[in-house]
């Protein structure tokens, strides 16, 4: 199976500014990402920004930079100029790894893509256990439910499925409860597809790009995660559990 893996990153952040470039025991973040990504399967592994101060960074790191114009609003738009850039055929997989993942098992790119591969759908992503109760209600914890085919049915920020005999319980059942992973494979030819489709209202609302997939009728491939992803990196708090991790 042959397949590329992009990473889109750019310089500004909100909570945590730079954060590509920040320090991780003597290498950018950036550079721990694609050196995950370089352990997987894909053939090539690109980065790609908008910024010259994250391409000098890895200017002597052997990892391949793709610089991307400054106006793309999303990192799925970010994406598809590098589809263009790299002349991909409409059935190439493209996995899309995020920039803040210093730690994302390798294992995980692999079988994303292979989720992809043995799949008609156009685009492929994977979930995890939620793994405490008050995540439910987290709105910056994610969740996914799929049906028994193994497509996502819906995404949403609030507590998915919604357990309406215990819904007066202390600790309420997580059981069927699954956490979004935000890796995505895609054939490159959906990408393209992707950007001409219009914003959807309940891409609007939950503030998640994949809706607009699903409101248009196209489907996505899930999957249980075979590793337990750490966390990602939004904060200066997650920068210094990474390095303390990493040490």
């Amino acid at each position: 199976m042959s397949f590329v893996v992009v990473i889109p990153a750019r310089f500004s952040s909100t909570r945590l500014p730079g954060k590509p470039l920040a320090d991780i025991h003597g290498k950018p973040m950036i550079l721990w990402v694609a050196e995950q990504a370089q352990k997987s399967g894909a053939h090539r592994v690109v980065v790609a920004t908008d910024d010259s101060r994250i391409a000098d960074a890895l200017q002597h790191s052997g990892v391949e930079v793709v610089m991307t114009r400054t106006d793309h609003e999303s990192g799925t738009e970010r994406l598809a100029e590098v589809v263009e850039r790299l002349e991909l055929a409409a059935d190439d997989i493209v996995v899309n790894v995020q920039g803040d993942e210093p730690l994302l098992p390798a294992v995980l790119i692999d079988q994303v893509a292979g989720l992809l591969a043995s799949s008609d759908a156009p685009m492929a992503t994977l979930a995890t256990p939620l793994e405490q109760p008050e995540q439910l209600a987290d709105p910056n914890v994610v969740k996914v439910v799929s049906n028994a085919q193994g497509y996502a049915l819906y995404f949403s920020r609030a507590g998915l499925p919604f357990d309406r005999e215990g819904q007066m319980a202390s600790a309420p059942d997580i059981t069927h409860c699954r956490r979004h992973i935000g890796i995505y494979a895609y054939r490159a030819g959906f990408i393209r597809h992707y950007l001409a489709l219009p914003v959807s209202p309940l891409e609007q609302l939950e503030k998640l790009e994949q809706l607009r997939v699903l409101w248009h009728g196209e489907s996505i491939a899930l999957a249980d995660a075979c590793a337990v992803p750490p966390p990602g990196v939004d904060t200066q708090a997650d920068l210094t559990a990474v390095r303390q991790q990493l040490a």
